[in-house]
C-alpha cells in the first residue's frame, strides 16, 4: 500500500516539473530574444565616430548659394585643365566637397524617409559617403563604402563595397534592393542610359562599369586614374577624341 501511494504521488508531480521546466525554458528564449532585440537595435543606432557632417551655417552658406570651394577653387582647377589640351590632375579635398554636399538643400524626403546631414570621407582607396536617415522619428546613420577604380580596359568601376545602418552590415540586402529599383527606373522612366550621369547611376545601382569619358565646353575628357588618400581624392584626366 505504501509503494502504490509513492507511485501516484510521483506520477503527479511530473507534470509539474515538465511544466515548470517548460516554463524556464519559454522564460530564457524570451530574454535571449529581448537581448537580441536590444543589441540589434543598439548596432542599428550606433554612431560611427568619423562621421562628422559639415555645418552649413558654420560653413556660411545661405540658401541657394554655391559653395565658394566649388566657385573659387575646383571649377577653375577643372575647366583650366581642359582647355589646355593636356593631361592633367583634379584633386577635390575632403574639406572642400563636404562643403560643396552641404549646400546642396537638406533635408530631403525619398520613400517617407527624411535624409540629411551628409558627410563624405576620403580614405585610402575608399570613397565613404555617409548621413543620417529620419524614419518616424527614429535616426540611423547610413554608411556607404565605394571603391573607384580604373581597370585594365580603361573602363570606371563603383562597386559598392559595403553599405551599413549604425554598425549592421546590410550589404547583401542593400545591393538586391538596389538593382530591383534600377531596374524599375528603366521600367517606368524614360532615361538616356548614354548620359553621363546615368552611366554613374547604372555603376553604383547595378555595378555596371562604364567608359568614363565626358564633354565639357566642346572638349571630352577621359578619366585616366583615380587615387583616394586620407581627405584627398586626385583624378588623373587626359583629352579624348
Amino acid at each position: 500500500m505504501v509503494s502504490g501511494k509513492r507511485e501516484i504521488s510521483n506520477n503527479e508531480a511530473e507534470p509539474k516539473i515538465r511544466k515548470k521546466t517548460r516554463t524556464k525554458k519559454l522564460i530564457c528564449w524570451l530574454f535571449i530574444d529581448l537581448l537580441v532585440a536590444v543589441v540589434i537595435f543598439a548596432l542599428l543606432l550606433h554612431r560611427p565616430g568619423r562621421y562628422d557632417p559639415a555645418d552649413r551655417d558654420a560653413v556660411g552658406l545661405e540658401d541657394g548659394q554655391v559653395s565658394p570651394y566649388l566657385t573659387h577653387e575646383l571649377s577653375p582647377q577643372f575647366y583650366n585643365g581642359a582647355q589646355r589640351g593636356e593631361p592633367f590632375e583634379l584633386v577635390i579635398t575632403q574639406k572642400g566637397i563636404n562643403e560643396i554636399v552641404a549646400g546642396w538643400g537638406w533635408p530631403r524626403m525619398s520613400e517617407g524617409i527624411m535624409l540629411y546631414a551628409p558627410a563624405v570621407v576620403f580614405s585610402p582607396g575608399s570613397v565613404v559617403l555617409m548621413g543620417t536617415a529620419n524614419v518616424k522619428g527614429v535616426e540611423f546613420v547610413v554608411t556607404i563604402v565605394l571603391k573607384p577604380s580604373i581597370d585594365e580596359r580603361g573602363l570606371s568601376n563603383l562597386p559598392v563595397a559595403e553599405v551599413k545602418v549604425g554598425a549592421m552590415n546590410i550589404t547583401p540586402l542593400a545591393k538586391m534592393m538596389a538593382k530591383k529599383m534600377y531596374t524599375q527606373r528603366l521600367a517606368t522612366m524614360s532615361v538616356d542610359t548614354r548620359s553621363f550621369y546615368a552611366k554613374i547611376a547604372a555603376a553604383l545601382l547595378n555595378g555596371e562599369p562604364f567608359e568614363p569619358v565626358f564633354e565639357v565646353d566642346r572638349r571630352k575628357l577621359r578619366i585616366e586614374g583615380i587615387i583616394v588618400e586620407n581627405e584627398k581624392l586626385t583624378a588623373h584626366l587626359v583629352p579624348a577624341s
